[in-house]
C-alpha cells in the first residue's frame, strides 16, 4: 500500500498509510533519541522522559490520560530503544482527534511534578532486571560489545544515574531532543492523510525546538569476555558481536542466516540443542540494526554440566554454516518463513504505522511489502554463508555469562573462541 508524507513547517514529518476495511487507526509519535543519546551521568534519561509523559501534562493529569483512553477502549503504550522513543495507540476512527490531542500535550507540554514518584518506578524496574539473569546477561554482552558508549548501555538506566537524575536534567534533555525535525508523527488505518495533517498542524504545527545535532559514531574493540557470579540454577551465556547498518543490503541476507541458525523452531540451535539433546529451554540467535552499526547473537540458558556441550554445538553449528553446509531446503524455507511473516504483519494497522515511523525517523528506505519479497527472494546460498563467517566469526565474538563458577564457562568459551582476551 502506498503511504502519502508531509512535512509540516515546523519539520515535523507526518505520514500516514490508509487500509481500506476497517474502522480503526493506529497512530504513534517517533522521536529520534535513545540510551545511545546519553552521556554516562545520565543513563537512562531517555527511557525515564517516556514515564514522565504519562505522569501528566499542561491539561491532563496522569488519571485523566489513563481515563480517556480507558473511554476509548483502546491502549495508550511507548517504548525507548538504544535509538528513538516512542508513544502510540490504536482507537476508532471517531476517537483519533481527542487521542491525538492528549498525546500531542504529552510530547511538548509534560509536566515533572511526580518526577520522584516515578523515579522509585524506574528504580524497580531496574531491580527487576537485574534479579533476571537471561534479561541482565544482555545487558552485559552489549558492554562487551560497544564499550564506553550508550549504544552498549542498558535502556532502562542504572541506579546511580537515576537516583542523581534533577528536574533540570530531564527538562534539558526533553528539550534537547523533542524537537518537530526529530520527530515523526506516523498513522494507519481509517485515516484520510489530508484530515490528518490539519489536525496534527492544529496541535504540534506551532511546536518549536533545536534541530537535531548528528549522533556521535559507534566505536568497538576488540572482543570482550564478562562474567558475574550469580547462585543460579542454569547458566546464562551469550555470544555477541558487531552487525549490520539498518541501511546495508546485506541485512536481508543477515535475516535468513539468524532464522536458519536460531530464529525458529526448525533451526539448527533449537533443533541440535533443545529437541535433540534436551539441554536447554531457551536458546536462539539474534541481530538488531542501528543508523551506523548494528548487533548479532546468540543466547543460550542451560545448566552446569551442559555448558561445554552446548557451546561445542554452537561453535560446530557456525562452522558449518561458514563452511559451505546451508542446504537448499533450509534457505528456501527460511525465505518463506520471513516473507510469510512480513505479510501477516502487513494485516496489522499497529505493524504498517510502526514500519512507517521507524523507517522515516532512521531514513530508512521505505519498501513496500512486495518490494521487500523480493529482495528476500533474491538472497543467494553464498551472501548467507559469507555473514556466517564474517558477523558470526569466533575471532570477532564477545561473551558474557550470569552462573555459579567463572571457570566453568572459562573453559567452555576458551575451547570455543580461544584464549581469553582481555578481561571486560
Amino acid at each position: 500500500m502506498r503511504h502519502d508524507l508531509t512535512t509540516l513547517g515546523n519539520g515535523l514529518r507526518v505520514a500516514t498509510e490508509r487500509v481500506e476495511g476497517v474502522r480503526s487507526v493506529a497512530f504513534g509519535a517517533w522521536v529520534g533519541v535513545g540510551s545511545r543519546d546519553e552521556e554516562p551521568g545520565l543513563a537512562g534519561v531517555s527511557h525515564f522522559i517516556e514515564h514522565m509523559l504519562f505522569r501528566g501534562t499542561a491539561r491532563h493529569d496522569a488519571l485523566q490520560i489513563a481515563e480517556i483512553f480507558d473511554r476509548f477502549g483502546a491502549e495508550l503504550n511507548a517504548a525507548t530503544s538504544r535509538e528513538s522513543t516512542s508513544v502510540y495507540a490504536r482507537v476508532r476512527d471517531a476517537n483519533l482527534a481527542e487521542a491525538l490531542d492528549v498525546v500531542a500535550g504529552m510530547l511538548t507540554a509534560p509536566t515533572w511534578d511526580e518526577l520522584d514518584a516515578e523515579r522509585e518506578v524506574v528504580l524497580e524496574e531496574i531491580a527487576m532486571y537485574e534479579d533476571a539473569p537471561d534479561d541482565l546477561v544482555f545487558d552485559m554482552i552489549g558492554e562487551a560489545v560497544f564499550p564506553d558508549q550508550g549504544l552498549g548501555r542498558p535502556v532502562v538506566g542504572t541506579t546511580p544515574a537515576l537516583e542523581a537524575l534533577t528536574v533540570d536534567d530531564v527538562t534539558a534533555h526533553h528539550r534537547g531532543f523533542y524537537g518537530p525535525s526529530n520527530m515523526v508523527l506516523a498513522a494507519a488505518g481509517n485515516v484520510d492523510h489530508a484530515a490528518f495533517v490539519e489536525l496534527v498542524d492544529g496541535l504540534l504545527g506551532a511546536h518549536a525546538g533545536p534541530a537535531r545535532s548528528p549522533r556521535a559514531a559507534a566505536t568497538t574493540s576488540p572482543p570482550r569476555r564478562a562474567f558475574l557470579a550469580r547462585e543460579t540454577e542454569q547458566y546464562h551465556v551469550c555470544l555477541g558481536g558487531v552487525g549490520l547498518a539498518r541501511t546495508d543490503e546485506r541485512r536481508f541476507a543477515l535475516a535468513l542466516l539468524d532464522q536458519i541458525l536460531g530464529g525458529g523452531a526448525s533451526s539448527r540451535l533449537f533443533q541440535e540443542i533443545r529437541e535433540r539433546r534436551g539441554m536447554a529451554y531457551s536458546v536462539y540467535s539474534y541481530s538488531s540494526h542501528y543508523v551506523d552499526t548494528g548487533s548479532v547473537g546468540i543466547y543460550v540458558g542451560t545448566r552446569e554440566e551442559n555448558v561445554p556441550t552446548c557451546l561445542e554445538v554452537i561453535g560446530r553449528e557456525l562452522d558449518d554454516l561458514a563452511s559451505g553446509g546451508l542446504t537448499d531446503a533450509e534457505l528456501d524455507r527460511a525465505k518463506s518463513n520471513a516473507i510469510g511473516r512480513l505479510a501477516l504483519a502487513m494485516e496489522s494497522t499497529s505493524a504498517r504505522m510502526s514500519r512507517l515511523g521507524r523507517s522515516l525517523l532512521m531514513d530508512v528506505p521505505l519498501l513496500d511489502e512486495d518490494a521487500v519479497a523480493a529482495r528476500i527472494a533474491g538472497v543467494e546460498r553464498a551472501e548467507v554463508e559469507e555473514l556466517a563467517r564474517t558477523a558470526f566469526s569466533r575471532e570477532a565474538l564477545s561473551a558474557a555469562c550470569i552462573g555459579e563458577r567463572e571457570e566453568v564457562f572459562g573453559e567452555a568459551i576458551e575451547a570455543l573462541l580461544g584464549a581469553a582476551p582481555e578481561a571486560a
